[in-house]
């Protein structure tokens, strides 16, 4: 089948392409590459320039035709959205609507949505925390990744466009780039292997810092495999199911490249959920998909990465 994909040349989207085309797939990639690089694009993706929100979008459905659109374009951080709330909405309802008129205009077969399960379940009274319970919704990112869910809702009982919605855990592995607000991970990495600090975010009582979900990339490709031929009008986490504090996860870096820079504790900033676990039980039912990568294997292989690429 033909594949768009939205936020194709980002992290977490070129891995999605590459499953796709090595699954037998035809893809095309939409993105404006305001944090995606062309290089990661894979040879065999079609290639359009451009931002979800664009007048021009509907050109590129009369054009290629797509079975499915996979949208991973997004205004991906939490911090800057409670910063500017209106920016967050234009990138992720504004242009998800834009997407959305796009495929009910042009015979769209499925839409697979990237929602936010640590944005989304944190701080719940029940951790792991399934998809059942009432989102606690403390920025915009959250409450307008939520409002896309609903609107394929509506889409889907006035349309019929079939829909999937994966809500992510905190995806991590190889093109993951530090940016500063995104991504832990790759943040203590640079750091650890430039015998650098780096800094903890952390709520007063909880001087570990807060605790998350980590999922490695490749296990999330696979998912959105799956989703194409499975798990029609559902809404799944796809995550670990395991915890890890913060300061937790920089110890395991920090021990497995043999390394003793410092870390320093600085305060938590606005928006940051405390506890966000997800419970992927309904993902193994429904989409026959659970996580196959140890945090400690996959951040054994993402350092190799960034070694070999900063070598």
């Amino acid at each position: 089948m033909k594949i768009l994909v939205t936020g194709g040349a980002g992290f977490i989207g070129s891995h999605v392409v590459n499953a796709y085309i090595e699954a037998g797939h035809e893809v095309v990639v939409i993105d404006n590459l305001s944090s995606g690089s062309k290089d990661r694009i894979h040879p065999k993706a079609k290639f359009y320039f451009m931002d979800i929100r664009s007048a021009s979008l509907p050109q590129v459905f009369t054009l290629e035709k797509p079975d499915v659109v996979n949208h991973h374009a997004a205004q991906k951080s939490v911090p800057k959205s409670v910063e500017d709330p209106r920016l967050d909405a234009d990138y992720n309802v504004t242009g998800l609507l834009n997407l959305l008129e796009c495929c009910r205009h042009h015979d769209v077969k499925k839409f697979i949505f990237i929602s936010s399960g640590g944005a989304l379940a944190g701080d719940a009274p029940m951790i792991p925390t399934d998809e059942s319970v009432n989102p606690v919704m403390i920025s915009p990112y959250a409450i307008h990744k939520y409002v896309g869910e609903k609107y394929l809702h509506f889409y889907r009982v006035t349309y019929n466009l079939r829909y999937t919605v994966l809500r992510y855990a905190n995806v991590y592995g190889p093109n993951q780039i530090a940016d500063g607000e995104c991504g832990v991970i790759p943040i203590f990495m640079n750091n650890i292997l430039a015998d650098q600090p780096s800094t903890l975010f952390a709520y007063a009582d909880e001087p570990r810092g807060t605790t998350r979900d980590y999922v490695y990339v490749k296990d999330v490709a696979e998912a959105n495999v799956l989703a194409l031929t499975a798990a029609d009008d559902e809404i799944l986490n796809i995550g670990s199911g395991d915890g890890i504090h913060t300061a937790d996860v920089y110890h395991l870096i920090a021990r497995i490249a043999g390394s003793n820079a410092p870390l320093h504790r600085a305060p938590e900033r606005v928006g940051d959920v405390r506890r966000s676990v997800l419970d992927c039980t309904r993902a193994k039912q429904v989409l026959g998909w659970q996580p196959r990568t140890s945090l400690e294997t996959g951040i054994q292989t993402t350092l190799d990465w960034l070694r070999s690429r900063q070598a």
